[in-house]
């Protein structure tokens, strides 16, 4: 399983952007994706995570700002983020496994992540 995360940029905020984690290999559409992100200087931090059957899991500090959604058809999963803020600053990645976790070490797959930059 390959994965590729794309759409990261330079926002201000209070915008709105899309990231996407598109999905090679045979079994990808077996696999949950989690997105986590990186900011300098901290822990890779779990962000939300979709099943195969397309059940989500939010982390609870997103405070609801972030939607995860799926294509299975097109092997795409996307994370919808609003109200952008600074401290949303980090490298996003993509990651799948093929069971609920919130641990960064229990992904085997990575994609190679993408930078969001929020200005204030």
């Amino acid at each position: 399983v390959q994965l590729q995360a794309y759409g990261g940029g330079l926002v201000q905020a209070g915008d709105s952007l899309r990231l996407s984690c598109v999905g090679s290999g045979r079994t990808f559409s077996t696999y949950g994706v989690a997105w986590f992100r990186q900011a300098p200087g901290k822990e890779r931090e779990f962000v939300v995570r979709i099943g195969s059957g397309g059940t989500t899991y939010n982390s609870d500090s997103m405070e609801g700002r972030f939607t995860v959604s799926r294509d299975s058809a097109k092997n795409m999963v996307y994370l919808q983020m609003n109200s952008l803020k600074p401290e949303d600053t980090a490298v996003y990645y993509c990651a799948a496994n093929a069971y609920y976790s919130r641990s960064y070490e229990a992904y085997p797959y990575w994609g190679q992540g993408t930078l969001v930059t929020v200005s204030s």
